[in-house]
């Protein structure tokens, strides 16, 4: 039997993301909250720092931010090549997976493929026990070979289901399915299609439909758009549609298709409402045409940190869940940063940083010595670009005019995330500093500053 993949290195492991003990990490499965504890499952393979037959890692945790990872959840057996994403929901106290099960009759050929659907339970949040009579829902005649990622939620009795999907006429698709008992399901309706392959793509994975803030939300990640201006290029897309529900037709009468992060490095998003009321996010810290350079070390991939989501001004906000403020150990910055000084954040950090109006151009530039991400704001059209020191470095979106400018920076030892004032954009990247992190203003507009040193390994192994 192959012995699981062990890390050679802690040059690029992250403080306080979950990453995998060894082996490679993609899309965050089955997020809930079971008998105490917050569950988070992932696309993992143990034996290989690459992706290869698909596994459930598995981590939990109290309070969202300190993880405690687990052995390996579920594992293809003789009837799967893989167990692909999926999610989870707490039934007759029991916490159920629905996942797709990943099938290549043809080893040789791993696009002669067929996917269905299936279920395992756990009585302890730990030890899952699949379902004798797998699979619970197989494809549609009108539905080419892509068929998963189920997300599940329960809404008075009944269970719903919302599936990635590609129809007959390859376009992208969310497929909604009802069931009384998770074993049973019956189509319920077609939420919503892609318009063009080009606008909106040819499959929509991992999809999740959800209530917020007066809007119903089909939240997904789609492929094969062409890129369009300032969006759409990174190889798949991470997004939303928003509107309502029409009662009688059960579609999702919506606007277009919004990007929820303009980095480099995000994809396959899960939400889940938290017991206190929340509806919290978190999504893959990579993406499938990002360079890892972590895979020499025995490891790679990393999940973002949890996320808080509130609509407003017709756009879906983001903004990190409070519980981060526990990261924090001993304040670093305090007050106003003079432009053209470097200030020390070392590889961990949160740094906060308001500009007042007129702020605009060259905003900022993190920097190691080697590695570089510069902020700036144009100032007539409102375009927020972030410049990264590599090849294809750039990612830009609007900003809706306001009278300041807020930047709230998580930075550890590869990666940084960006949320502009107050979640309004977000920028997930991963960058592999190679020293400590230093800020450095690059405009005469008036600022205040905060900044505090984050607490490593966060995560237990």
């Amino acid at each position: 039997m192959a012995e699981p993949m062990k890390v050679t290195t802690q040059r690029y492991r992250l403080g306080y993301h979950l990453m995998t003990p060894g082996g490679w990490m993609n899309d965050p499965n089955g997020f809930s909250f079971f008998k105490g504890w917050y569950h988070i499952f992932y696309q993992f393979y143990p034996y290989k720092a690459e992706w290869g037959p698909m596994h459930w890692g598995h981590a939990r945790s109290r309070d969202l931010i300190h993880w405690e990872t687990l052995g390996v959840a579920l594992a293809p057996d003789a009837e799967e090549n893989g167990c692909f994403s999926g999610s989870a929901v707490v039934y007759d106290d029991k916490l159920w997976l629905v996942y797709t099960g990943h099938h290549t009759p043809n080893a040789r050929d791993p696009e002669d493929f067929y996917q269905d659907q299936r279920v395992a339970w756990s009585e302890d949040g730990i030890h899952f026990t699949k379902y004798g009579a797998n699979p619970v829902l197989t494809k549609p005649e009108d539905n080419t070979k892509h068929f998963r990622d189920p997300k599940v939620w329960q809404d008075g009795k009944d269970f719903y289901m919302v599936l990635g999907s590609q129809g007959l006429d390859h376009l992208g698709r969310a497929l909604v399915y009802r069931s009384e008992n998770l074993l049973s399901w019956q189509l319920a309706t077609e939420l919503s299609k892609a318009k063009s392959k080009e606008t909106e793509g040819y499959m929509w994975e991992c999809p999740d439909f959800f209530h917020l803030d007066g809007q119903d939300v089909l939240l997904m990640s789609p492929q094969g758009l062409d890129p369009d201006g300032d969006r759409f290029h990174n190889m798949n897309q991470t997004g939303y549609l928003m509107g309502h529900v029409n009662p009688e037709t059960k579609h999702l009468e919506r606007g277009e298709f919004v990007e929820i992060d303009h980095g480099h490095d995000f994809y396959a998003t899960q939400t889940m409402m938290a017991p206190d009321g929340r509806r919290i996010m978190i999504a893959w810290m990579n993406a499938w045409d990002s360079p890892m350079y972590e895979v020499e070390d025995g490891w790679a991939g990393a999940l973002t940190l949890p996320r808080e989501l509130h609509v407003k001004n017709g756009r879906i906000y983001q903004q990190p869940i409070a519980e981060v403020c526990q990261l924090r150990e001993n304040e670093l910055l305090h007050g106003p940063l003079e432009a053209e000084n470097e200030y020390a954040l070392g590889r961990k950090a949160e740094l906060q940083l308001t500009f007042e109006r007129p702020a605009a151009g060259r905003l900022l530039l993190l920097t190691d010595g080697e590695k570089h991400l510069q902020l700036s704001l144009e100032p007539d059209t409102h375009r927020f670009v972030i410049d990264r020191n590599t090849e294809d470095g750039e990612r830009a979106a609007k900003l809706l005019d306001s009278d300041e400018l807020k930047l709230r920076i998580f930075l550890d030892k590869s990666s940084a995330e960006i949320f502009v004032n107050d979640g309004e954009l977000t920028f997930t990247e991963r960058i592999y500093w190679q020293g400590v992190v230093s800020v450095r203003v690059l405009t005469s507009a008036k600022n205040q500053a905060q900044a505090w040193n984050l607490e490593d390994e966060a995560n237990t192994y």
